[in-house]
């Protein structure tokens, strides 16, 4: 059974009722099944679907209609507060990028409100038989839109539909547009969510800047519903004009627009909006001014300290673990040489700071070859400096596995940080033993000191990048007892 307010009041008392009599197995709803009167005999399945179109309290008060229920959500955007859960692993993800066959990416251009621009885009739509949205989201100003259209496109039937219409007038508007009997529906975002008409493949969006980015990915996703290719139409102001956060949306739905870009757009999103309150309500906010990189790492770099010192009790770690754990979630580089990504091999700053994000985050040897022949591929022959930069990454991932937080290599100096918390299990471990050892048996290029607390590793004399990574590849060598990396 289904359960909205096109059903009339008999029909859903007649529902409810065999609901809690526990005569219907499956039922589907809008938030009407957060009603007071809505009792479940056994609920043991809960599925959100368009879970962005939930609060934080309406999907807790689902969950707590019984204790032990398992609970699905679906979304093409998940919200900043769900997709921060899922990154830092508190709810299991799944992502489904694989689209249905035959579908086409949507072409979506952003433009100031034109009229030559509307007219073409519903005349060129309607002269291959298809049909048309125009998203206005101010029932006050639809008369006007209608009469906009119906000056530009004469011959072109429009019907305008809204939130404020009688159900039953609003489902035969509907019915009537699936039909073929309009060519253009004017609408709010009453369609965002539930319609799928493969016939209508041009959407037009007024006063785009207004709409949050799953906003916006949603309504999008009314039209490429077939194998015909589809166009969306963002009409705002010019986007100088706009605030940061506007432009930056704008942006975003205009470059994501290859199928299955909706984690894409939920990870701007999250940039942007932030990731709200985990132990609160709010599901967007906080980390506008730092940046999502920033916020995780230091949420990471919380939790990790929190593990190793207040929670060391109820998480014990055992002298195995001690010696194969990672104590290091990052290690900073500093140098003065010079390894950069040249301008004159990528002219283009954000595709530079691209390339920097995208080699940031690569952890392994594969990853990392893949990472070059695409570079090379693009640009072509890879040059000196972007080779250094490779060389001193390949460094930074030995010197986290060696225990340095930080890696210095300036005016012929090679300086690795030790963790500055003295009471880390790290100073405890095999490897660090290891280290002390090594450096009693070495040649004494090697020493260490601690200056304001904090220890660290100095090699003197590194007049190349290139010595630098011989003096940390023996001592990799000497602790994890491998005679090539």
């Amino acid at each position: 059974e289904f359960l909205s307010r096109f059903k009339t009041a008999s029909e859903q008392r007649e529902i409810i009722q065999k609901l809690a009599e526990g005569k219907i197995d499956i039922i589907i709803g809008t938030h009407k099944l957060l009603n007071k009167d809505i009792v479940f005999k056994d609920l043991g399945l809960l599925i959100i679907d368009e879970e962005q179109r939930f609060g934080v309290s309406a999907k807790e008060k689902l969950r707590t209609l019984r204790v032990n229920v398992d609970t699905l959500t679906l979304t093409a955007t998940p919200i900043p507060r769900t997709l921060q859960f899922s990154l830092m692993g508190a709810r299991d993800l799944s992502i489904i990028n694989t689209p249905p066959p035959n579908r086409q990416p949507i072409i979506t251009e952003v433009h100031s409100f034109n009229e030559e621009i509307i007219r073409t885009a519903i005349m060129f739509e309607v002269s291959r038989n298809g049909q048309v949205f125009f998203i206005n989201n101010n029932i006050q100003n639809i008369p006007e839109i209608e009469k906009m259209i119906n000056k530009l496109c004469p011959d072109i039937r429009t019907v305008v539909g809204h939130g404020q219409m009688k159900s039953a007038d609003l489902e035969n508007l509907f019915i009537n547009f699936i039909n073929g009997n309009y060519d253009v529906l004017i609408s709010t975002t009453i369609v965002e969510n539930g319609l799928d008409i493969p016939n209508c493949n041009t959407i037009i969006i007024n006063n785009g800047h207004e709409f949050g980015l799953s906003d916006l990915y949603q309504l999008r996703g009314r039209v490429g519903r077939s194998n015909r290719r589809a166009f969306c139409y963002i009409i705002a102001p010019p986007v100088s004009t706009l605030p940061q956060d506007a432009s930056r949306r704008l942006k975003a739905i205009e470059e994501f627009s290859e199928l299955g870009s909706g984690f894409n757009i939920a990870l701007q999103d999250l940039d942007i909006r932030g990731a709200g309150n985990m132990l609160g309500a709010e599901q967007s906010g906080f980390i506008a001014d730092i940046g999502f990189e920033t916020y995780q790492k230091i949420l990471q770099e919380a939790m990790l300290e929190l593990r190793e010192n207040e929670y060391r009790n109820l998480l014990p770690v055992s002298d195995k673990n001690i010696d194969t754990k990672e104590f290091v979630s990052d290690c900073i580089i500093e140098t003065d040489m010079e390894l950069y990504i040249p301008e004159i091999y990528v002219e283009n700053i954000s595709e530079r700071i691209k390339l920097y994000r995208e080699l940031d985050s690569i952890e392994n040897e594969e990853r990392l070859l893949n990472f070059s022949k695409s570079l090379e591929d693009r640009f072509g022959a890879i040059p000196y400096e972007i080779e250094g930069l490779f060389d001193i990454l390949r460094m930074r991932w030995k010197a986290k596995q060696l225990g340095f937080e930080k890696l210095v290599l300036k005016q012929n100096r090679l300086i690795f940080y030790f963790i500055s918390d003295k009471q880390s299990a790290y100073y405890q471990s095999k490897i660090f033993t290891q280290i002390l050892q090594h450096l009693q048996t070495s040649d004494n290029t090697s020493v260490i000191k601690e200056v304001n607390n904090k220890l660290s590793l100095h090699f003197q004399k590194i007049t190349s990048l290139e010595k630098a990574k011989n003096n940390l590849l023996n001592l990799y060598n000497s602790i994890f007892c491998i005679g090539q990396v």
